[in-house]
């Protein structure tokens, strides 16, 4: 949805010639696919991190459109809301030290982006879901002001025909509905993109797929919304109820959500650019003057508009990415499931952690997705939004006997998965100083059974019983946080609670 969209209304005709432009788009993709046209290994990653602005104060502020003009970087950009903003990192190959030379530069944005930030009485957190908001924050009055999130809000709201309602029933419930689609900014996240060959997407998506669970059960850092203590990945239920289109008796007859996990392993990347015409109904039918097919038929590089905009509109938490650069098209696999935060280190110990899993994963000669359900890595997704770091996973049995067993999710990343990262890394190039570094960051997690969720849930509870108010307790967490992110040590060894006040005299 980075494409300068203009407002306007849509008619009838508009949506028929967008249908067939994007039947016409995957043909296009098609023929790229048969006439191996696109880029060759690169072993490219990059990064982004959604970022909110807050007050000295913990609540959020709606400063996003100032403190990017005194930022005054390409590297940042808006967000759905105006508390939030998004640091995009170029891409890097991965070898070396990249993690930490990825870690340099988010330290030194970052660290520019909060002075700025701090010239308005603002600061920079981040954080999957910032505790302090509240339902009067997240009205279309405080979306962003730019076309594309006007248009997409408008679109998603007339598809729905009646409010939206959220639904979520954690370790407290929350029931309440809202008039647009502006719950979805208290969503912030890390984007991981890799590109792949297309002979490798299937291979890479699956196993993404496959560790999507494992990546929320360690990096999990959303349990509060709107002054109510939820899941320990509270995002993807928001995510999904706040941008659902479907009113409740589609959502019976099992109509799929905009929000998606998806419903089986694939073997091509059409197998998801096709799905998403099958399904999925245009939000945005915006047609460019392109014809796909003459492009190809004339020896170019076709920009697949229409297939790009509507794959922006579905959003699964793996998704796939059709680009071009230096005109030659390329492959991404865009991976979505983190929250921001707690700190640059742990940010990048869940890349570290990410990549080399996939890599190994990917490689392996009895694939993971051929021993295992998918729905298995669907209830693991569910159960690691739902208990984080404490969630139950269903993983293959090791041995000759197949099947599948229930694990803690701490035992099969520490047993299982941390020296397949190590591998998958290793074969990337990284070096061992990095690789060792950043992977033992997340076997200190589970060493510790503590994540960021984990910690604000705990640093809440004790402000409570140290008296402090609901709302008094979530603001000095949020400050507590703030302080403690700032410091950049990872959080599995930050000190739970607040701090104690210092002595008069």
């Amino acid at each position: 949805m980075g494409e300068k969209v203009v407002a306007g209304q849509f008619d009838l005709s508009d949506r028929q010639r967008y249908r067939d432009k994007l039947r016409r788009c995957l043909t296009g993709l098609e023929r790229l696919l048969a006439e191996q046209r696109f880029d060759r290994p690169q072993n490219l990653m990059g990064l982004e991190i959604e970022l909110n602005l807050v007050g000295t104060d913990g609540m959020p502020k709606m400063l996003n459109g100032e403190v990017l003009e005194r930022i005054a970087s390409r590297d940042f950009q808006t967000e759905l809301a105006m508390f939030n903003l998004e640091v995009n990192i170029a891409p890097h190959r991965l070898g070396g030290r990249v993690f930490d030379q990825l870690a340099e530069e988010l330290r030194t944005s970052l660290a520019y982006a909060d002075r700025k930030a701090g010239e308005l009485d603002a600061g920079i957190v981040m954080i999957g879901i910032l505790p302090t908001l509240d339902r009067d924050d997240l009205v279309s009055s405080n979306l962003s002001d730019v076309d594309r999130y006007t248009l997409l809000n408008d679109q998603i709201v007339a598809a729905r025909g009646e409010d939206f309602v959220l639904d979520i029933d954690g370790v407290e419930r929350l029931t309440c509905t809202s008039k647009s689609i502006a719950p979805e900014a208290a969503c912030t996240s890390v984007q991981l993109h890799l590109q792949v060959t297309p002979g490798r997407f299937a291979d890479v998506w699956n196993a993404a797929q496959a560790v999507a669970g494992v990546q929320i059960a360690v990096g999990a850092n959303s349990p509060f919304l709107f002054g109510r203590e939820l899941w320990r990945e509270s995002r993807p239920p928001l995510f999904q109820q706040s941008t659902d289109t479907r009113p409740p008796e589609l959502q019976t007859q099992g109509v799929r959500p905009r929000t998606w996990f998806g419903e089986r392993w694939i073997s091509s990347a059409h197998d998801l650019f096709e799905e998403n015409l099958r399904y999925f109904p245009a939000l945005l039918p915006i047609c460019d003057d392109e014809d796909p097919l003459k492009v190809l038929d004339e020896g170019g590089v076709p920009s697949l508009a229409e297939l790009v905009l509507h794959n922006g509109t579905v959003y699964r938490w793996n998704r796939p990415v059709y680009d071009i650069a230096d005109g030659v098209p390329h492959l991404r696999v865009e991976n979505r499931v983190l929250p921001a935060g707690p700190t640059i280190t742990d940010v990048i110990a869940n890349a570290a952690f990410y990549y080399g899993l996939v890599r190994a994963l990917a490689e392996e000669s009895r694939p993971v997705w051929t021993r295992m359900p998918f729905e298995a890595a669907a209830a693991n997704f569910d159960a690691a939004c739902r208990h984080g770091i404490d969630a139950r996973m269903t993983w293959p049995r090791r041995g000759r006997y197949g099947g599948t067993v229930e694990v803690d999710a701490v035992t099969l990343v520490r047993d299982e998965l941390l020296p397949l990262a190590e591998a998958g890394l290793a074969a990337w190039g990284v070096e061992a100083a990095d690789r060792d570094l950043y992977l033992g960051v997340i076997e200190e997690r589970c060493r510790r059974r503590a994540n960021g969720a984990s910690w604000q849930a705990a640093t809440f509870h004790r402000a409570r019983e140290a008296g402090l108010s609901r709302d008094a307790a979530l603001a000095a967490t949020t400050r507590r946080y703030g302080e403690l992110m700032r410091s950049g040590e990872p959080v599995h060894t930050w000190p739970v609670g607040l701090p104690e006040p210092a002595p008069l005299g």
